[in-house]
């Protein structure tokens, strides 16, 4: 695929303006493994070591990261930790501290069942036994979300993280959180516990919107004909300015997609679903398929019919069949996930990035998005 150089000027110009950032945020949070004074967070499920290629412990490149997350365990109402067959993998955590990467436990669970039952004690317990007997260094929270209209379960989480803390002061805490349900978290008190927010910008595009919006905009592009399927917080952009007022930006990561969507029945971006007049929720529901960059959309890129474009505004890519077929695909490259993670750590100064998820972005034999992280991270080398 070719560079895009239209847009070369505005990333010049960025790449300008970051210097100063650059040397003024360097070194100004933990030490960090691989070079690295930003973090650079891989999301990891252990189900991924059944796909097609599989993707476990052998493929995960740890001298590009800092953290680990390891999705599949989660809980339930009365505190009980629920391990699915094949989630232990002790060449994982092994690997990982070897190359100086900290693992943490990617947990979700029956949030209102434990805040109705009680039994916060019971789960912090059940936890620090599991990471001690095997050797994980934190855990990354994910409650998608917290209802905005519910104080009781803003105040829940701050508690359950603050009980984590006090069990362990030496774990790497964080928890997930989408931008649009920024009002469910009470981050002025969560940040006190927490080591970061992971900030999930990505699924503005999906099943669930009417429209085909671009996945995980950059920044905010005005033509999106219905951003109420997206906002508030519906770019890295605004997401940024919606974290950083109450968090310091050392304690956020910006979150970058290693997979996309295909809408199957449009064919243009930011089209409306045929479907969507006559589906119960008024959404392209069956029209619209995920995929992962590495395996679905990679091979497609200017090939088979297909043909890349980038929104000049949102800084991302997507493609249309290039004979004006019905199709249309959201999701990122090696030139956006680069120029994504530099935004995100060197102009607007955010800690670090994470990604969901590291499988997605591979093919069997490379992995271009990771990379381009990476090199981002590092502050443009």
């Amino acid at each position: 695929m070719n560079f895009p150089y239209r847009l070369l000027p505005r990333f010049v110009s960025l790449l300008i303006i970051s210097i100063a950032a650059l040397v003024s945020l360097s070194g100004a949070q933990e030490p960090l493994p691989n070079h690295l004074t930003k973090r650079v967070v891989g999301d990891y499920g252990f189900w991924s070591k059944s796909q097609t290629p599989p993707y476990g412990a052998a493929q995960i490149p740890y001298h590009k990261l800092t953290h680990i997350n390891h999705a599949g365990v989660t809980f339930d109402a009365y505190g009980n930790l629920s391990v699915p067959d094949g989630f232990m993998e002790p060449a994982l955590n092994h690997h990982a501290h070897a190359a100086g990467v900290k693992v943490l436990l990617l947990l979700g669970g029956d949030f209102s069942g434990l805040q109705a039952s009680g039994n916060v004690q019971t789960l912090v317990d059940n936890i620090a036994a599991f990471e001690k007997q095997h050797g994980y260094d934190g855990v990354d929270v994910d409650w998608e979300f917290p209802d905005p209209k519910n104080p009781a379960d803003r105040k829940f989480l701050v508690t359950l993280m603050a009980e984590l803390r006090k069990s362990n002061p030496k774990y790497v805490l964080s928890i997930d959180a989408p931008p649009w349900a920024g009002p469910g978290y009470d981050l002025n008190h969560l940040k006190v516990s927490l080591d970061y927010i992971n900030i999930m910008m990505y699924d503005c595009a999906g099943p669930w919107t009417a429209y085909g919006q671009l996945n995980s905009p950059i920044f905010w592009d005005s033509k999106d004909p219905a951003p109420w399927e997206c906002q508030p917080g519906g770019s890295v952009h605004h997401a940024a300015n919606i974290f950083l007022p109450q968090v310091p930006g050392k304690k956020l990561n910006m979150g970058t997609p290693f997979y996309g969507y295909h809408y199957k029945n449009i064919t243009e971006e930011f089209g409306l679903c045929p479907n969507a007049a006559t589906t119960p929720d008024g959404a392209c529901d069956g029209a619209v398929d995920s995929g992962n960059y590495g395996t679905d959309f990679k091979p497609l890129v200017n090939q088979r019919g297909w043909q890349t474009f980038y929104d000049p505004v949102a800084m991302v890519p997507y493609m249309l069949r290039a004979n004006g077929g019905r199709g249309y695909i959201t999701y990122d490259d090696a030139f956006s996930t680069y120029f994504r993670v530099f935004y995100a750590d060197w102009e607007r100064g955010l800690g670090g990035t994470f990604m969901w998820s590291l499988d997605a972005d591979y093919d069997g034999h490379s992995q271009d998005l990771m990379d381009a992280m990476y090199n981002a991270s590092l502050g443009g080398r």
